[in-house]
């Protein structure tokens, strides 16, 4: 009983799951969460922290201690021309500290160019999940696109399988002849082929959706039909009026600027190499010394020998410290820094060049933004009244067949007239929607729908 429960709680969830119907906000969220593109700008961010920590970290003093052990083995002969053996064994134990004094502002500028760097990334992180966001919000309206040409097709479909069942029952008690029955077969095949292709674009559709959010389940994945007016309104913002919004707000040219403050601040850190550099140490430490030979360093006034004491005494006995300050001053470098002075300002060049690119790039896309959304606007009000006219035209056809005064074949070429139009309306409607939503979110206005 207990396994039968447990597998139908499996069972359950996972139909759950399958049967799940994402949002545009829950594809969105999934996205910035799990994209391999933001995951790849968080590390940069994270990077770009560390360094500013390091920075900061120059600040403090840096201490290493050492410690060498020396054998030597052989001969040597003293000034009276004895040889002897001068077999002995060296230690020395040492701790240094080591400290910046000046250097003028080196240190200081030079986590300010990396918090500049920090605010950076930080933008180059929003405009990534901003490009992924638009990426998903035009392929989720391109899925809905798809879905409602799908529901134009089974329309017609239902149609053509009406008119083929009428032109059967007549064609079967004999008022009309074979022929009649052939046209509405034919049609209904080429319905039926219709749909086939819609529902293939459908999941095309979907499968693209799907890579974009990097899912691995995508043959169960879905989304939420969202209904749209059928009446639009007209774009409420000129480009005029977004451009100096956009290129003031939007995180790439929050970007290009802190990077043009952190190539003037580099510009600061590399000058300070024209300045002496001043540096205090301190240190401590001791030796042992051991004759590998004799135990005795020599003899006392009374002829004593005198022995070699422990390595405990000895670093007691050796014990000293030391303090020394030290200044570095620049003479002649053949003209290296001077000429990464000159190479830093035209990384400021750059930078600014890059930020005027920027906000071309930012003003183009917002102009082409507005454009599509007028135009998309105007043709789909064109597409409106194609579809009106189809649609009376398709009434008068549907009365003249069953009068007997049209063909099956008018009939059906006009089915097909209505459902072209309603397909350009379906895509006239949806490309002026993204446009529309393109547009405002340069304005500032949430991707929503």
């Amino acid at each position: 009983m207990k396994k039968f429960i447990l597998v139908s709680l499996l069972f359950s969830s996972t139909f759950a799951f399958a049967q799940k119907q994402w949002t545009l906000q829950e594809c969105v969220n999934y996205a910035l969460q799990n994209n391999l593109q933001v995951k790849q700008s968080d590390y940069s961010k994270k990077n770009q922290d560390l360094n500013l920590n390091m920075a900061k970290r120059q600040y403090l003093p840096s201490v290493s201690g050492t410690i060498s052990n020396n054998a030597s083995f052989g001969q040597n002969q003293d000034v009276f021309g004895n040889i002897r053996r001068n077999d002995n064994f060296n230690n020395n134990l040492n701790v240094g500290a080591n400290i910046l004094l000046f250097n003028n502002g080196r240190l200081e500028k030079q986590i300010r160019k990396s918090q500049f760097d920090v605010e950076a990334s930080q933008f180059d992180t929003e405009a990534t999940k901003n490009n992924i966001s638009l990426q998903i919000a035009q392929q989720y309206l391109t899925v809905l696109l798809n879905k409602e040409i799908t529901k134009i097709a089974k329309s017609s479909l239902e149609n053509a399988q009406k008119v083929y069942d009428r032109a059967k029952i007549t064609t079967d008690v004999g008022t009309t002849p074979q022929t009649i029955l052939a046209e509405a077969d034919a049609s209904l095949a080429r319905e039926k082929q219709n749909v086939n292709t819609a529902e293939i674009n459908t999941k095309r559709s979907l499968f693209s959706l799907a890579q974009l959010l990097q899912l691995s389940d995508y043959k169960n994945f879905d989304i939420v039909s969202v209904p749209i007016d059928g009446q639009l309104d007209a774009p409420l913002y000129s480009a005029e009026n977004i451009v100096e919004k956009a290129t003031t707000d939007q995180p790439e040219i929050k970007a290009a600027e802190n990077r043009i403050f952190s190539a003037k601040a580099e510009t600061e850190v590399v000058k300070t190499a024209f300045w002496p550099t001043i540096s205090a140490t301190a240190g401590i430490g001791s030796f042992y010394y051991n004759s590998l030979t004799t135990n005795t360093v020599g003899v006392d006034l009374a002829g004593n020998p005198i022995r070699e004491k422990n390595l405990f005494n000895q670093y007691s006995n050796n014990f000293g410290q030391q303090l020394g300050l030290s200044a570095n001053i620049p003479i002649f470098n053949k003209g290296i820094t001077k000429l990464q002075v000159e190479q830093s300002k035209i990384n400021e060049d750059i930078a600014k060049n890059n930020l005027e690119q920027q906000k071309q790039t930012i003003k183009e896309n917002v102009q082409k933004a507005q454009f599509d959304a007028e135009s998309n606007y105007e043709s789909y009000l064109a597409a409106q009244a194609t579809e009106k006219s189809s649609k009376l035209a398709l009434d008068f056809a549907e009365k003249s067949y069953e009068a007997g005064k049209t063909t099956i074949y008018d009939l059906s070429n006009a089915r097909n007239n209505f459902a072209n139009a309603q397909g350009s309306v379906a895509q006239a409607k949806y490309n002026y929607l993204f446009s529309l939503k393109l547009l405002n979110f340069y304005a500032g206005i949430p991707l929503s729908l």
